[in-house]
Protein backbone atom coordinates (compact mmCIF):
# COMPACT_ATOMS: atom_id res chain seq x y z
CA UNK A 1 0.00 0.00 0.00
CA UNK A 2 1.69 3.13 -1.18
CA UNK A 3 0.37 6.64 0.84
CA UNK A 4 2.41 9.33 -0.81
CA UNK A 5 -0.03 11.66 1.37
CA UNK A 6 1.92 10.44 4.17
CA UNK A 7 5.31 11.40 2.77
CA UNK A 8 3.81 14.59 2.06
CA UNK A 9 3.17 15.66 5.14
CA UNK A 10 6.71 14.77 6.44
CA UNK A 11 7.88 18.75 6.06
CA UNK A 12 5.08 19.05 9.15
CA UNK A 13 6.20 15.90 10.74
CA UNK A 14 10.09 16.90 10.79
CA UNK A 15 9.05 19.75 13.24
CA UNK A 16 8.86 16.82 16.04
CA UNK A 17 9.53 17.44 20.07
CA UNK A 18 13.04 16.24 20.60
CA UNK A 19 12.96 13.88 23.21
CA UNK A 20 15.81 14.27 26.04
CA UNK A 21 17.69 12.14 27.92
CA UNK A 22 19.69 11.54 31.17
CA UNK A 23 21.34 8.09 30.94
CA UNK A 24 17.84 7.07 28.90
CA UNK A 25 15.13 8.91 29.15
CA UNK A 26 12.37 6.67 31.26
CA UNK A 27 9.27 8.96 30.24
CA UNK A 28 10.38 8.67 26.77
CA UNK A 29 10.61 4.51 27.19
CA UNK A 30 6.99 4.77 29.21
CA UNK A 31 4.89 6.57 26.44
CA UNK A 32 7.25 4.08 23.80
CA UNK A 33 6.20 1.08 25.69
CA UNK A 34 2.25 2.42 25.31
CA UNK A 35 2.79 3.49 21.57
CA UNK A 36 4.95 -0.06 21.02
CA UNK A 37 1.04 -1.41 21.78
CA UNK A 38 -1.07 0.71 20.18
CA UNK A 39 1.57 0.15 16.76
CA UNK A 40 0.46 -3.88 17.38
CA UNK A 41 -3.49 -3.08 17.43
CA UNK A 42 -3.16 -0.70 14.84
CA UNK A 43 -1.08 -3.19 12.69
CA UNK A 44 -3.54 -5.83 13.76
CA UNK A 45 -6.69 -3.57 12.48
CA UNK A 46 -4.77 -2.94 8.64
CA UNK A 47 -4.19 -6.87 8.51
CA UNK A 48 -7.97 -7.24 8.87
CA UNK A 49 -8.96 -4.49 6.40
CA UNK A 50 -6.64 -6.09 3.56
CA UNK A 51 -4.49 -3.37 3.93
CA UNK A 52 -0.70 -4.55 3.67
CA UNK A 53 2.25 -1.99 4.58
CA UNK A 54 5.45 -2.27 2.20
CA UNK A 55 8.77 -2.08 4.82
CA UNK A 56 12.16 -2.36 3.93
CA UNK A 57 14.72 -3.18 6.62
CA UNK A 58 18.65 -2.88 5.87
CA UNK A 59 20.12 -4.47 9.01
CA UNK A 60 23.62 -4.05 10.07
CA UNK A 61 24.42 -8.15 9.66
CA UNK A 62 23.97 -11.16 12.51
CA UNK A 63 27.51 -10.48 14.66
CA UNK A 64 25.73 -10.41 18.06
CA UNK A 65 23.49 -12.08 20.30
CA UNK A 66 22.34 -8.32 20.35
CA UNK A 67 21.94 -8.04 16.87
CA UNK A 68 19.96 -11.60 16.56
CA UNK A 69 17.59 -10.53 19.26
CA UNK A 70 17.09 -7.10 17.64
CA UNK A 71 16.36 -8.32 14.16
CA UNK A 72 13.79 -10.83 15.51
CA UNK A 73 12.45 -7.85 17.02
CA UNK A 74 11.59 -5.65 13.68
CA UNK A 75 10.45 -9.32 11.95
CA UNK A 76 8.28 -9.64 14.81
CA UNK A 77 6.63 -6.21 15.10
CA UNK A 78 6.01 -6.34 10.96
CA UNK A 79 5.14 -9.56 10.89
CA UNK A 80 2.58 -10.37 7.81
CA UNK A 81 -0.43 -11.16 10.40
CA UNK A 82 0.05 -7.81 11.70
CA UNK A 83 -0.31 -6.36 8.20
CA UNK A 84 2.89 -5.83 6.74
CA UNK A 85 5.10 -7.08 4.17
CA UNK A 86 8.74 -7.07 5.04
CA UNK A 87 11.42 -6.84 3.06
CA UNK A 88 14.79 -7.88 5.15
CA UNK A 89 18.23 -7.54 4.23
CA UNK A 90 21.13 -8.34 6.32
CA UNK A 91 24.18 -6.56 5.21
CA UNK A 92 26.96 -8.11 6.74
CA UNK A 93 28.59 -5.53 8.42
CA UNK A 94 29.39 -3.99 4.50
CA UNK A 95 28.76 -0.34 4.17
CA UNK A 96 28.43 -0.43 0.36
CA UNK A 97 25.59 -3.30 0.80
CA UNK A 98 23.68 -1.38 2.98
CA UNK A 99 23.57 1.49 0.74
CA UNK A 100 23.14 -0.72 -1.99
CA UNK A 101 19.89 -2.49 -0.07
CA UNK A 102 18.34 1.17 0.40
CA UNK A 103 18.26 2.14 -3.04
CA UNK A 104 16.76 -1.29 -3.85
CA UNK A 105 13.76 -0.45 -1.55
CA UNK A 106 13.77 2.60 -3.34
CA UNK A 107 13.29 0.82 -6.76
CA UNK A 108 10.76 -1.59 -5.18
CA UNK A 109 8.85 1.59 -3.95
CA UNK A 110 8.27 0.21 -0.71
CA UNK A 111 6.63 2.12 2.43
CA UNK A 112 9.05 2.50 4.05
CA UNK A 113 12.32 2.05 5.22
CA UNK A 114 14.16 1.27 8.26
CA UNK A 115 18.07 2.02 8.93
CA UNK A 116 20.21 0.46 11.67
CA UNK A 117 23.64 2.11 10.07
CA UNK A 118 26.59 0.03 10.08
CA UNK A 119 28.57 3.60 10.03
CA UNK A 120 27.34 6.83 11.00
CA UNK A 121 28.37 8.80 7.90
CA UNK A 122 28.00 8.66 4.43
CA UNK A 123 24.09 8.69 4.64
CA UNK A 124 22.96 12.44 2.83
CA UNK A 125 23.18 11.00 -0.45
CA UNK A 126 20.89 8.11 -0.30
CA UNK A 127 18.69 9.59 2.42
CA UNK A 128 17.78 12.25 -0.38
CA UNK A 129 17.12 9.84 -2.80
CA UNK A 130 14.32 8.51 -0.15
CA UNK A 131 13.23 11.69 0.65
CA UNK A 132 12.64 12.07 -3.65
CA UNK A 133 11.01 8.98 -3.52
CA UNK A 134 8.35 9.72 -0.45
CA UNK A 135 9.59 6.90 1.43
CA UNK A 136 10.24 7.97 5.35
CA UNK A 137 12.70 6.40 6.80
CA UNK A 138 13.26 5.35 10.36
CA UNK A 139 16.83 4.78 11.72
CA UNK A 140 17.05 2.30 15.14
CA UNK A 141 19.98 1.65 17.17
CA UNK A 142 22.80 3.56 15.77
CA UNK A 143 23.00 6.87 14.61
CA UNK A 144 23.28 8.88 11.48
CA UNK A 145 25.46 11.87 11.72
CA UNK A 146 25.80 13.39 8.02
CA UNK A 147 21.96 13.73 7.69
CA UNK A 148 18.74 14.59 9.28
CA UNK A 149 16.71 13.39 6.32
CA UNK A 150 14.75 10.57 8.45
CA UNK A 151 11.41 11.19 10.16
CA UNK A 152 12.74 9.13 13.52
CA UNK A 153 15.28 7.60 15.28
CA UNK A 154 15.10 5.03 18.13
CA UNK A 155 17.67 4.16 20.24
CA UNK A 156 20.53 3.91 22.98
CA UNK A 157 22.72 7.17 24.33
CA UNK A 158 25.88 5.23 23.88
CA UNK A 159 28.04 8.33 24.84
CA UNK A 160 26.38 7.82 28.71
CA UNK A 161 26.64 4.31 28.80
CA UNK A 162 30.61 4.75 28.24
CA UNK A 163 30.47 7.61 30.81
CA UNK A 164 28.33 5.00 33.52
CA UNK A 165 31.30 2.77 32.48
CA UNK A 166 33.83 5.24 33.74
CA UNK A 167 32.39 6.22 36.55
CA UNK A 168 31.58 2.84 37.61
CA UNK A 169 35.12 1.51 37.40
CA UNK A 170 36.09 4.71 39.03
CA UNK A 171 33.54 3.93 41.73
CA UNK A 172 34.53 0.69 42.74
CA UNK A 173 38.29 0.58 42.40
CA UNK A 174 37.85 3.19 45.26
CA UNK A 175 35.79 0.43 46.93
CA UNK A 176 38.14 -2.19 46.22
CA UNK A 177 41.14 0.11 47.01
CA UNK A 178 42.63 -0.15 43.60
CA UNK A 179 45.32 2.99 42.89
CA UNK A 180 46.40 1.76 39.60
CA UNK A 181 44.19 1.02 37.17
CA UNK A 182 45.92 -0.14 33.55
CA UNK A 183 43.45 -0.84 31.00
CA UNK A 184 42.76 -2.69 27.31
CA UNK A 185 39.82 -1.90 25.66
CA UNK A 186 38.46 -4.26 22.82
CA UNK A 187 36.16 -1.76 20.39
CA UNK A 188 33.43 -1.89 18.70
CA UNK A 189 33.27 -2.04 14.89
CA UNK A 190 35.15 1.40 14.14
CA UNK A 191 32.96 4.02 12.71
CA UNK A 192 29.75 3.02 14.54
CA UNK A 193 27.93 5.21 16.71
CA UNK A 194 28.12 2.50 19.16
CA UNK A 195 31.77 2.10 19.24
CA UNK A 196 32.29 5.97 18.80
CA UNK A 197 29.88 7.08 22.09
CA UNK A 198 31.20 4.32 24.51
CA UNK A 199 34.57 4.73 23.85
CA UNK A 200 34.94 8.76 23.86
CA UNK A 201 32.52 8.35 26.75
CA UNK A 202 34.80 5.66 28.95
CA UNK A 203 38.15 7.41 27.85
CA UNK A 204 36.32 10.75 29.27
CA UNK A 205 36.57 9.47 32.84
CA UNK A 206 39.76 7.65 31.70
CA UNK A 207 41.23 10.98 31.23
CA UNK A 208 40.19 12.94 34.34
CA UNK A 209 41.38 9.72 36.46
CA UNK A 210 44.56 9.85 34.74
CA UNK A 211 44.29 5.94 34.32
CA UNK A 212 46.49 4.25 31.40
CA UNK A 213 45.00 2.53 28.57
CA UNK A 214 47.21 0.38 27.16
CA UNK A 215 45.86 -0.10 24.39
CA UNK A 216 42.36 0.18 22.35
CA UNK A 217 41.39 -1.95 19.01
CA UNK A 218 38.82 -3.04 17.31
CA UNK A 219 37.21 -6.51 17.77
CA UNK A 220 34.30 -5.71 15.53
CA UNK A 221 31.81 -6.31 17.98
CA UNK A 222 32.08 -10.28 17.83
CA UNK A 223 33.76 -13.26 19.60
CA UNK A 224 35.71 -14.33 17.14
CA UNK A 225 37.27 -10.57 16.99
CA UNK A 226 37.19 -10.59 21.29
CA UNK A 227 39.00 -13.81 21.01
CA UNK A 228 41.81 -12.87 18.74
CA UNK A 229 42.49 -9.31 20.16
CA UNK A 230 42.76 -10.43 24.00
CA UNK A 231 44.75 -13.33 22.67
CA UNK A 232 47.05 -10.20 20.96
CA UNK A 233 47.25 -8.69 24.55
CA UNK A 234 47.89 -11.35 26.56
CA UNK A 235 51.05 -11.71 24.77
CA UNK A 236 51.79 -8.08 24.54
CA UNK A 237 50.63 -6.80 28.00
CA UNK A 238 51.89 -10.05 29.89
CA UNK A 239 51.57 -8.85 33.32
CA UNK A 240 50.78 -5.31 32.69
CA UNK A 241 46.88 -4.94 32.45
CA UNK A 242 44.02 -5.25 35.52
CA UNK A 243 40.81 -3.90 33.37
CA UNK A 244 39.61 -5.04 30.41
CA UNK A 245 36.79 -3.13 28.95
CA UNK A 246 34.89 -5.15 25.67
CA UNK A 247 32.09 -3.12 24.00
CA UNK A 248 29.86 -5.48 23.80
CA UNK A 249 28.98 -9.21 25.19
CA UNK A 250 30.24 -11.13 22.54
CA UNK A 251 33.21 -9.62 22.67
CA UNK A 252 33.72 -10.29 26.17
CA UNK A 253 33.46 -14.33 26.12
CA UNK A 254 35.57 -14.15 23.01
CA UNK A 255 38.17 -12.25 25.37
CA UNK A 256 37.54 -14.56 28.65
CA UNK A 257 37.95 -17.69 26.39
CA UNK A 258 41.42 -16.11 25.39
CA UNK A 259 42.35 -15.14 29.19
CA UNK A 260 41.43 -18.62 30.64
CA UNK A 261 43.31 -19.97 27.58
CA UNK A 262 46.62 -17.67 29.08
CA UNK A 263 46.30 -18.05 32.18
CA UNK A 264 44.53 -14.89 33.31
CA UNK A 265 42.07 -15.08 35.58
CA UNK A 266 38.85 -12.40 35.55
CA UNK A 267 36.44 -11.37 37.28
CA UNK A 268 35.17 -10.34 41.42
CA UNK A 269 38.39 -10.90 42.95
CA UNK A 270 40.43 -12.36 40.08
CA UNK A 271 43.51 -11.09 37.86
CA UNK A 272 40.86 -8.56 35.72
CA UNK A 273 37.59 -6.33 36.23
CA UNK A 274 36.02 -7.33 32.84
CA UNK A 275 33.33 -5.07 32.13
CA UNK A 276 30.79 -5.28 28.96
CA UNK A 277 28.46 -3.66 27.07
CA UNK A 278 24.95 -4.91 25.73
CA UNK A 279 23.33 -6.98 28.98
CA UNK A 280 22.54 -10.44 26.84
CA UNK A 281 20.70 -13.17 28.43
CA UNK A 282 24.54 -15.00 28.89
CA UNK A 283 25.97 -11.51 29.37
CA UNK A 284 24.00 -11.40 32.59
CA UNK A 285 24.86 -14.82 33.37
CA UNK A 286 28.52 -13.87 33.37
CA UNK A 287 27.99 -11.30 35.41
CA UNK A 288 25.66 -13.36 38.00
CA UNK A 289 28.01 -15.82 38.37
CA UNK A 290 31.09 -13.11 38.89
CA UNK A 291 33.03 -13.58 35.44
CA UNK A 292 31.83 -10.42 34.47
CA UNK A 293 32.31 -7.41 36.81
CA UNK A 294 29.63 -5.24 35.18
CA UNK A 295 27.77 -4.99 32.03
CA UNK A 296 25.74 -1.80 30.51
CA UNK A 297 22.19 -2.76 28.79
CA UNK A 298 21.55 -1.75 25.44
CA UNK A 299 18.54 -2.44 24.44
CA UNK A 300 17.47 -4.14 21.20
CA UNK A 301 13.89 -4.45 21.42
CA UNK A 302 13.09 -1.84 19.12
CA UNK A 303 10.55 -3.07 16.48
CA UNK A 304 7.25 -2.24 18.18
CA UNK A 305 8.92 1.01 18.71
CA UNK A 306 9.28 1.58 14.59
CA UNK A 307 5.74 -0.19 14.35
CA UNK A 308 4.11 2.68 16.20
CA UNK A 309 5.93 5.52 14.42
CA UNK A 310 4.68 3.92 11.13
CA UNK A 311 1.21 3.57 12.73
CA UNK A 312 1.25 7.22 13.64
CA UNK A 313 2.70 8.20 10.51
CA UNK A 314 -0.32 6.30 8.79
CA UNK A 315 -2.63 8.15 10.49
CA UNK A 316 -1.25 11.78 10.31
CA UNK A 317 0.10 12.05 13.61
CA UNK A 318 3.33 13.97 14.62
CA UNK A 319 6.49 11.13 16.11
CA UNK A 320 9.28 12.39 17.94
CA UNK A 321 12.40 12.78 16.18
CA UNK A 322 14.40 10.94 18.64
CA UNK A 323 13.54 8.18 21.56
CA UNK A 324 15.97 6.54 23.91
CA UNK A 325 15.70 3.53 26.15
CA UNK A 326 15.78 2.90 29.43
CA UNK A 327 18.58 0.48 29.88
CA UNK A 328 19.89 -0.72 33.79
CA UNK A 329 23.51 -0.87 34.42
CA UNK A 330 24.14 -4.23 36.33
CA UNK A 331 26.87 -5.53 38.37
CA UNK A 332 28.01 -8.57 40.36
CA UNK A 333 28.47 -7.20 43.97
CA UNK A 334 26.38 -5.60 46.23
CA UNK A 335 28.88 -3.22 47.22
CA UNK A 336 27.83 0.25 45.42
CA UNK A 337 24.20 1.05 45.38
CA UNK A 338 24.46 3.74 42.31
CA UNK A 339 26.77 6.15 40.24
CA UNK A 340 26.56 9.44 39.79
CA UNK A 341 28.14 11.42 36.62
CA UNK A 342 27.16 14.17 34.03
CA UNK A 343 25.66 13.26 30.81
CA UNK A 344 26.26 13.60 27.47
CA UNK A 345 23.24 16.45 27.29
CA UNK A 346 24.90 18.12 30.89
CA UNK A 347 22.75 17.15 33.74
CA UNK A 348 24.25 15.27 36.65
CA UNK A 349 22.33 11.94 37.21
CA UNK A 350 22.31 9.07 39.60
CA UNK A 351 21.54 5.93 38.37
CA UNK A 352 21.04 2.72 40.15
CA UNK A 353 22.95 -0.43 40.11
CA UNK A 354 21.50 -4.02 39.48
CA UNK A 355 22.76 -6.62 40.73
CA UNK A 356 22.13 -9.76 38.91
CA UNK A 357 19.63 -12.34 39.91
CA UNK A 358 18.08 -15.15 38.56
CA UNK A 359 15.04 -13.20 37.34
CA UNK A 360 16.88 -10.28 35.86
CA UNK A 361 19.45 -12.77 33.79
CA UNK A 362 16.55 -15.13 32.66
CA UNK A 363 14.42 -11.95 31.93
CA UNK A 364 16.86 -10.32 29.52
CA UNK A 365 16.92 -10.69 25.66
Amino acid sequence: MKKRIVAGMLTALMAVSMVGCGGASSDTADSGNAGSDAGADAGTEAAADGDVITVGFAQVGHESDWRTASTKSVQDAFSADKGYDLQFVDCDNDSAAQIEAVRQFIQDDVDYIVIDPIVSTGWDTVLTECEDAGIPVIVIDRTIDDSDKYVSWVGSEFMNEGLAAGTWLKDYAEAKGISDLNILVIEGSNGSSAQIGRTDGFKKIADAEGWTILDSQDGNFTQDGGQQVMESYCKSYEGQFNVVVCQNDNEAFGAMDAMTAAGVSYGVDKDVILISFDACKSGLEFVQSGDINADFMCYPLQGEYCADIVQKLEAGETVDKQTFMTEPWYVAEDILPSITYTNNAGEEVTEELVVVTDAASQASY
